[in-house]
Formats: C-alpha cells, structure tokens, sequence
C-alpha cells in the first residue's frame, strides 16, 4: 500500500501542526491527500508555517493541558500524530528538567487517553534521541533507549520521552491500540527556533554567525558529534512508521551522517562567507560526547533513508533565515 493510498481522505489530527516539525507534516499530508486538522493552542497562535495550506487544512484550537480538550479534538478522527513537545538546547534543557518533564508529559497523557476513548484508528507517539543516556553505544541501536539514565543535559526531556514511549507500550498491550513510536534524532531547517534562550545548535550557530558576531564563541571543545536530520526528512519518515509500523516500538528516524560541531561551524563559516575568530570555551557544557543512530530498523522495516546532505539542508536553512530574520 503506498503512501497516498494509505492517507488519502483519512481525518488526521496533527497536534503542533504550527510549529517547526509540525507545520512540514502538515504540508506532506495534504499533498497525501489526507483530510487535516491542525491543532494550535490558541486563534493568537502563529499560523505563519502553514501559509502554504491554510485553506486546505482544517485549524481547531484548545490547550492539550485540558482532558475535556482533548477529547473533543479527537473525537471523529481516524488517526492523530502527536508532535506538540517543550524543548531547547543545552542551556535551556540543563536549566529547566522539571518544566520540560511536566511540560511534555501532561499532554501526552491526555491526547493518548482520549484516543482510547475515541478508538483512534492510529496513534503516533513522536519520541527522541534523547532517551539515551551519554554513553550509549555509537551508531546507537533502539534497544538502548531504556538503559541507564539520559545525558544530564537533557535528562528532564529525556525522561518525558521515555514515559512518552512506555505509555504508548503500555496502551498498545492493554487495550489493543495500534500505535507507532518514531525516535527522530537532532532536526534542523528552514522554519527552526532561532530564539538564542531556547534554540538549538545548528540554528543557534547560524544566526551568531549571520548576525556577525566576533570573535565567535562557541561552547565547549566543538569535538561532540551529532546526526543532524533535515526538517522535512524527519517528517516524511515520521509518517513512514505511522503507515508502516504501528505496534508500539521505537524506530529511529536520522542519518547516518555523523558530524563534529567544530565541521557544522565551518561548513556555516563557508557558506555563509563570514570569517570571524573561532573560540571555544571549553569551560562551558557541550552535551553527549557522541550521538548518532543506527537506522537498520528503518532502512529494514520501512524501506526509507533521509534524502538530504546537510551541506544542502545548511545552505537551505541559512538562506531561510537570510529572508526571514526581520
């Protein structure tokens, strides 16, 4: 069954259909032919991402924090992918493990409870690389995602995501839901959180870089690796373990192109034509020394890779927020 046949005319609810991911998950469903409902948490909330759909999609508007909310979203749905997440990068995520925990937790329990209650055809559950703990064994197989404790720097998010994927596991057994649970590693692109207070480090690296900043100071040794996975890859094979995989165990969603932090500065460096002075402050944290997946389940079970180089899906982002910084 391909794609198109799977979602087409399917009523599908996409919470955090505005947001980064979301609003790239959004886009590929209509192009499905899928029948949308965007959930955004207010009328205030920023349709700015969905432009290119706003009139083939369905908006509907409620906090998830609500039981009652969320109930009512659902009902009449055939299948609902939760995207809606709390997250940062290193700072943010080291400051605020309460919050993030909290923050990611709650909603979930509704969202996933409600679909019980409806008897949601399909329930995605979208985890995250960073249920591994700091240590996890590199190219990191699914099966490690329950072992030991997540990296410190991202512990309260991690945490989350764990019982995120536990909760899927244990509704899947006990009342029977077909459910799937995508872990995507590090996203980037066009559309990402430049916000230095809450971005990531890609995003967080360009717009130091794009707004001249020098000497340019970046945290810690710029040794960790990272898989960095472009936005619109990350959705289509999020949707690849919705249609494909739905009995509740992670897959890994990511490339296998693993990358230096110092190389992402200088590939920006390139791209962009700046040439600051590079300092790294080795007094400041810099996350897990290594993170990268192993994608044989997904290149397996689902026959799907990423397509982008992330020298093209740089080139790509920097040019988005060249247009869209102002």
């Amino acid at each position: 069954m391909n794609n198109e046949n799977f979602w087409k005319d399917k009523k599908v609810l996409v919470t955090g259909a505005g947001g980064f991911i979301g609003s790239y998950v959004t886009e590929k469903l209509v192009e499905k032919g899928a029948n949308v409902f965007a959930n955004l948490r207010s009328r205030e909330s920023n349709h700015e991402f969905l432009k290119n759909v706003r009139d083939k999609i369905n908006f509907v508007y409620g906090e998830l924090k609500e039981p009652e909310v969320c109930r009512e979203l659902v009902r009449g749905m055939d299948i609902v992918l939760h995207l809606t997440a709390k997250v940062g990068g290193v700072e943010y995520n080291s400051k605020n493990p309460a919050y993030l925990f909290r923050e990611n937790l709650i909603p979930f329990i509704n969202i996933i409870e409600s679909a019980r209650l409806e008897n949601i055809e399909r329930f995605l559950c979208v985890s995250s690389a960073c249920v591994y703990r700091r240590d996890a064994p590199v190219p990191t197989k699914e099966e490690e995602g329950f072992v030991g404790v997540p990296e410190k720097t991202n512990e309260g998010y991690g945490m989350a995501k764990r019982m995120q994927e536990k909760l899927s596991m244990y509704y899947a057994e006990q009342y029977g839901m077909k459910i799937a649970i995508a872990r995507p590693y590090n996203a980037y692109g066009p559309r990402d959180d430049f916000n230095p207070e809450t971005s990531h480090v890609i995003p967080a690296l360009i717009k130091r870089v794009m707004d001249g900043e020098n000497p340019f100071i970046v945290w810690g040794s710029g040794n960790p690796t990272r898989a960095f996975l472009y936005a619109e890859d990350f959705a289509e094979g999020i949707l690849e373990v919705c249609e494909k995989y739905p009995v509740a165990e992670p897959v890994n969603i990511g490339v296998n192109e693993e990358t230096r932090i110092k190389d992402i500065v200088q590939m920006i460096l390139e791209i962009s034509g700046r040439n600051p002075e590079i300092i790294y402050d080795t007094t400041k944290p810099e996350g897990q020394p290594r993170r990268n997946c192993d994608t044989s389940k997904a290149e397996k079970i689902l026959d799907w890779k990423a397509k982008t180089q992330l020298r093209d899906g740089l080139r790509k982002t920097i040019e988005w927020y060249e247009r869209n910084k102002n």
